[in-house]
C-alpha cells in the first residue's frame, strides 16, 4: 500500500514530526511552561486525511480540541542541516489541524506517559493542499487562521513561533536524518478549543491561497 501523498507537491508522506508548544500565548492558555527547546513528538501516518474530509470524534473521549497550523513538507534527505541552507530542503507549506483527545491527554501528562494516543487516532491529522515553497515570500510572515462554524478561533503568524521553522529544521535533522514528504507541524496559536458533532472547520494559510475544511461528526 503506498503512503499517503502530499497534495500539491507529488510527494508520499514519510514521517509526521509535531512542535508542541510554539507559540507563547498557547503555551500560558494550557498552563505550561514555555520549552527551552522544540518539543517533538509524532503521528502515525493514518491520522492523516485531506480537505473535506468528514472526522469522527473517537469513542474514547468526550473532549476533542481543534488546534490550526502551519505545515512544513520537505523535499530531500538531511542530517545536521546548517540554518543557512535550510530553504534549500524546504517542498512547500500548507495547514493541517493537529487534533488532540485533551481529556486522554490530561491523564497522560499526569501519569508522565507518551501523548500519541491522545493525538494518533485515525483522521487526527487533516491536511491542506501545498504551495511549493518558491511561492512563500517570506517563511517568517506567513498567516495563519482557524475558523469554527464561521467564526474566528485562531489568529497566528509565523513570525510569532517561539522557534522559527529554520530553527526547527536544523534541530530535527541534528537528531533525525529527515527525507522527501516529512512534514512538520509547527505548532498551533491561541484559541484551541473542543468540537462537536456537526461542527465545520476551515483552516486559512495567508487568507486563503491554501485552505483546509473538515467536518466533525
Amino acid at each position: 500500500m503506498r503512503n499517503p501523498q502530499i497534495p500539491g507537491l507529488d510527494l508520499p508522506i514519510r514521517t509526521i514530526y509535531c512542535i508542541g508548544r510554539n507559540y507563547a500565548q498557547h503555551a500560558k492558555e494550557m498552563g505550561s511552561p514555555i520549552p527551552k527547546m522544540p518539543l517533538v513528538f509524532l503521528k502515525p501516518l493514518g491520522a492523516i486525511c485531506y480537505s473535506d474530509s468528514t472526522i469522527s470524534i473517537p469513542t474514547q473521549s468526550n473532549d476533542v480540541h481543534f488546534e490550526g497550523e502551519i505545515v512544513v513538507a520537505l523535499s530531500k534527505s538531511g542530517k545536521n542541516i546548517p540554518h543557512g541552507s535550510v530553504q534549500d530542503y524546504i517542498a512547500g507549506y500548507g495547514v493541517g489541524i493537529d487534533f488532540t483527545a485533551r481529556d486522554i491527554q490530561a491523564i497522560a501528562k499526569k501519569q508522565g506517559h507518551p501523548w500519541s494516543i491522545a493525538k494518533g487516532f485515525d483522521d487526527f491529522a487533516p491536511i491542506s493542499e501545498f504551495i511549493p515553497a518558491s511561492e512563500i515570500e517570506d517563511e517568517n510572515n506567513m498567516d495563519l487562521k482557524l475558523f469554527q462554524n464561521g467564526f474566528v478561533k485562531q489568529h497566528g503568524n509565523s513570525s510569532e513561533m517561539i522557534f522559527p521553522i529554520p530553527n526547527l529544521i536544523t534541530f530535527l535533522s541534528q537528531i533525525y536524518t529527515l527525507y522527501p514528504g516529512d512534514l512538520i507541524f509547527t505548532g498551533t496559536p491561541e484559541g484551541v478549543g473542543a468540537v462537536q458533532s456537526g461542527d465545520k472547520l476551515e483552516v486559512l494559510l495567508n487568507n486563503g491561497i491554501k485552505s483546509l475544511t473538515v467536518n466533525i461528526q
